[in-house]
């Protein structure tokens, strides 16, 4: 027997903030955390928004020397960028979604979180 929790919505204003504060308060709400019924073995039904993300804060020096790492799994395959490079290519929603990924415990239920989770420039 399976309880249908009702959806829950959290939005998040990104204006001014710093894309690891904003990444740790998505997550939070993604896990369920923030409600009072936070189970860790059952998937929480929050939906979270995070809104004006072309406005974060972020240091010319964080952009430059912040490098991001992606394996392909072939050899030689390790491929380097920058915060910076990733901001102009995909954009500033891109930046905040690989934060919120990488603070989510990787289990059965990370790729359903985030799923929930929707980025407005």
């Amino acid at each position: 027997m399976t309880i249908a929790t009702p959806t829950k919505k959290y939005t998040i204003d990104a204006a001014g903030k710093t894309i690891g504060r904003i990444a740790a308060e998505a997550a939070k709400a993604l896990m369920g955390k923030t409600g009072a019924d936070y189970t860790p073995h059952i998937r929480s039904n929050v939906h979270v928004t995070i809104s004006n993300a072309s406005k974060i804060y972020s240091s010319e020096k964080k952009r430059t020397h912040t490098i991001l790492t992606h394996y392909t799994g072939f050899h030689g395959g390790l491929k380097k960028t920058s915060l910076g490079q990733l901001i102009e290519k995909e954009g500033h929603g891109a930046a905040i979604r690989r934060a919120v990924v990488r603070m989510l415990p990787r289990n059965t239920m990370h790729t359903a979180r985030m799923k929930n989770l929707v980025i407005t420039e």
